[in-house]
């Protein structure tokens, strides 16, 4: 039986696609390569990276992250911004529409005011003011169309700010629980989750143990963790602490970290991969947690030239990290 030249090139193609599948399919792990599995978890990236509001608009990045890979993006809440006060149910589901339509979610809100208004501050007028922020926060997010709001509930001291008078411990564990308590009903009454976020350099909720006592404290599935693989790094390890904390992780920021220097200021975190994070073994212990959510790389210093370069290197970076690549 004759069979024409079209009919046997596309026999040989199809036995050459199956061939290499098959290769591929019994191929074993490179131990050269970090991530020998693909691991089911979304790309996100923090608006900080991004040079907002100064050289982009918040369109303009919304954009740049979908177009850069990205499966969502993290805003932070502001007092001058798209995302503060000034705004409202109108404008942040404006925003929402437009993230929709580009094709990328709203991972999260996250806000520095937490420091500057202190659940936990001497000062009953800063803390007050804090919670009314967070009140906010917390309708803002609904309207955005997330159900994360990172929380970070108090300090004991903060060493980069020496006009934050430190806090006894005790008290500070009072009014960090007095705060949150106020907010869960708020939380529960819009469906979204106050995600209480470790920081370590803030000398409160030190270890996972406590952590998880606090969360647990309020008996609302509305009050979880937003882990931090980068705040906990100066001392331990973030591989140590996903274990422990287990399904109450909620949100994730994956934040670089070097241990070369000693320097307790926003510098000592690096772009990711450029640091001192076991990455195969945090990857690793959020997969066998059963996390699925987002991991959101959360940088301040976005680059004063060719900006986008940082958004693409770190979603190249995650492509690495989660075994796409």
């Amino acid at each position: 039986m004759s069979i024409d030249r079209r009919t046997a090139l596309k026999s040989a193609v199809v036995a050459g696609l199956a061939a290499s599948g098959a290769v591929a399919a019994d191929a074993k792990p490179d131990p050269r390569r970090a991530s020998p599995k693909r691991y089911d978890m979304k790309k996100s990236i923090n608006l900080w990276a991004f040079p907002y509001p100064q050289r982009m608009t918040l369109k303009e990045c919304l954009q740049l992250a979908k177009d850069a890979g990205f499966d969502g993006i993290e805003l932070n809440y502001d007092l001058e911004s798209d995302l503060s006060p000034k705004s409202g149910t109108k404008e942040f589901t404006e925003i929402r529409k437009q993230a929709e339509q580009i094709g990328i979610a709203v991972s999260g809100l996250c806000s520095f005011l937490f420091w500057k208004f202190a659940f936990t501050s001497n000062d009953p007028t800063q803390r007050a003011r804090g919670i009314e922020l967070a009140t906010k926060m917390a309708h803002a997010a609904k309207d955005l169309g997330t159900d994360n709001l990172l929380c970070v509930p108090g300090a004991v001291h903060m060493p980069w700010n020496p006009d934050y008078e430190p806090v006894p411990n005790d008290v500070c564990d009072k009014r960090a629980r007095q705060a949150v308590a106020k907010l869960v009903p708020v939380a529960e009454k819009l469906g979204i989750s106050i995600n209480i976020e470790n920081i370590f350099f803030n000398g409160y909720l030190m270890t996972p143990d406590e952590m998880n006592a606090f969360v647990d404290s309020f008996k609302s599935k509305h009050v979880r963790v937003h882990f931090d693989t980068g705040n906990i790094m100066m001392f331990q390890y973030p591989e140590h602490w996903i274990p422990i904390l287990g399904s109450r992780i909620k949100n994730v920021h994956l934040k670089e970290f070097t241990k070369k220097g000693t320097d307790f200021s926003l510098e000592s975190f690096r772009p990711l991969l450029d640091g001192t994070t076991n990455w195969p073994a945090v990857i690793e212990a959020f997969d066998k947690s059963g996390y699925k959510g987002y991991l959101t790389f959360e940088y301040f210093h976005p680059y004063p030239h060719y900006p986008e370069a940082l958004i693409y290197q770190t979603g190249d970076s995650l492509d690495r990290i989660l075994g796409r690549k």
